[in-house]
């Protein structure tokens, strides 16, 4: 998603290609991943757009022709990445065929797949620690992306439930239990190792699910 402005660049630095040749110009896919990069391991407020021109090898000027603020590149960050794997989950839920379980377990390793192991991962450890300084980014983030990912969780146990395939479950706190700890699972890749340091990802994906079918069905029930 681009966000042009008025003002046209005015001029172009050396990018850090062999020879040292300017660029003309830069894909916004090329500027959100160099702004990603940088969110993650310096946080939004402590990112200059200098810092992501010059790693993206253009000038400031020529990131002004997509975005207009630090804030607008942020918003694309999220659409580029986040959102697109929210929509085409979106789109995979409104003609799925097959079991709530087999769905969950869908949703659970397509967001590994999507999202979990890329470095869109490491917007959730910067959403967390730059909440309360950027409320309208945190805002964004919410309505973006935590409803809609609400929303395919609530729809998938609630037609677990009405097909009589999950028990009766208070389906708000059912949500939280199963977020928890895919964000924990995200943080840990760019923060202290809060999970086994012997287990993989595939691994704590697979157990997190297997104890969560479990739940949701009830005992006697066959997994």
């Amino acid at each position: 998603m681009s966000h042009p402005i008025a003002s046209p660049a005015s001029s172009l630095l050396a990018d850090s290609s062999p020879g040292g040749r300017r660029r003309k110009d830069a894909r916004p896919s090329e500027l959100t991943a160099a702004a990603l990069e940088l969110f993650v391991d310096k946080g939004f407020a402590a990112t200059r757009l200098d810092d992501v021109a010059a790693r993206a090898g253009v000038s400031k000027g020529t990131l002004y022709l997509y975005f207009s603020s630090k804030e607008a590149l942020f918003k694309a960050v999220i659409e580029d990445g986040m959102v697109a794997a929210l929509a085409a989950a979106e789109e995979r839920l409104s003609d799925y065929q097959g079991s709530a379980a087999d769905l969950l377990h869908e949703l659970l390793l397509g967001w590994w797949e999507q999202i979990g192991q890329t470095p869109m991962a490491g917007v959730s450890k910067l959403i967390i620690s730059e909440s309360r300084n950027f409320p309208e980014l945190a805002r964004y983030y919410h309505d973006r992306i935590i409803t809609r990912g609400r929303a395919l969780l609530r729809t998938t146990l609630q037609r677990g439930i009405a097909g009589g395939e999950f028990r009766p479950v208070d389906v708000e706190a059912a949500i939280d239990v199963i977020i928890a700890p895919l964000l924990m699972l995200a943080i840990s890749r760019f923060s202290i190792r809060l999970c086994g340091q012997e287990v993989s990802p595939e691994a704590y994906l697979e157990t997190h699910f297997a104890l969560l079918l479990h739940g949701l069905q009830g005992a006697g029930r066959k997994v």
